[in-house]
């Protein structure tokens, strides 16, 4: 699910523009407000980490777990969307795609936002899973370079939005790269490491854009088949249950007994 479909998702019908809408200013409010601890920090975590780490391949017991991630099959490029903050009349780009495990379980999304303007930004945003410390927050880094700190702003029922600002070294040097490695850690303190791939990211960020009615028409295909998956699960689940109590509830009357004459 895109950032855009995340985001929409929140509001129920209000569609994608509304959704592209909060997109587009919230770097921007993100790098105004003074730095403080994320109001949604719970006091647990919300839910188990493991999850997403299915399929992981573990090094020394000294080093960090690590998670091979792979694209969503429904997503096979980046995207890139623009849109105009309605405030400043500022132009925002963002770069994302959405990433999953072996087995096709959500994991994490990525965004790489480029806001023009007289005091040009560029802010990296993630979409981590529940279950994480949210402090120390995570770090990430291309291949092998400096790692970057980020912090976590919120979180959702779909998972823990988090953000960085970065220069624009770290976009050339994402556009050569192989992996984006981003590194966080489970409940257990225990450190995980998401390796996200890099290709296709600068083909993307330096192309155009995507017509925003084309996207809308994607994510409206998409959510038409989510809905219609849950349909047919929940119709199977419903047959299940039925076809469990038909035999039971013939039983009585096939085996009922005779009634004892006088």
């Amino acid at each position: 699910m895109s950032f855009a479909t995340r985001f929409a998702s929140l509001g129920g019908t209000r569609g994608l523009a509304t959704a592209l809408a909060l997109l587009v200013s919230a770097p921007v409010l993100a790098q105004t407000a003074p730095a403080q601890r994320p109001a949604a920090q719970p006091a647990r975590p919300a839910a188990p980490a493991q999850q997403p780490a299915q399929g992981a391949q573990p090094q020394q017991n000294a080093g960090p777990t690590v998670v091979t991630v792979k694209a969503e099959p429904s997503q096979p490029e980046w995207t890139k969307v623009c849109g105009k903050d309605q405030n400043t009349n500022t132009e925002i780009c963002y770069t994302t795609r959405d990433f999953v495990s072996d087995q096709g379980q959500p994991v994490l999304a990525l965004a790489v936002y480029d806001v023009k303007g007289q005091q040009p930004q560029k802010v990296v945003r993630f979409v981590m899973p529940l279950g994480l410390l949210l402090q120390p927050g995570l770090r990430f880094a291309v291949d092998q370079g400096q790692a970057t700190p980020g912090r976590y702003v919120m979180c959702l029922p779909n998972g823990c939005f988090a953000e960085a600002q970065v220069k624009d070294d770290f976009i050339a040097a994402i556009k050569k790269g192989a992996n984006l490695n981003v590194s966080v850690q489970n409940q257990m303190g225990r450190e995980i490491t998401f390796a996200v791939p890099a290709a296709g990211f600068g083909k993307a960020f330096d192309g155009p854009p995507i017509d925003p009615k084309v996207l809308e028409e994607q994510q409206k295909k998409l959510q038409e088949e989510l809905q219609k998956k849950s349909e047919e699960m929940r119709q199977r689940m419903l047959q299940s249950q039925g076809g469990a109590a038909a035999p039971g509830a013939a039983a009585p009357g096939a085996a009922a007994p005779a009634a004892p004459k006088p």
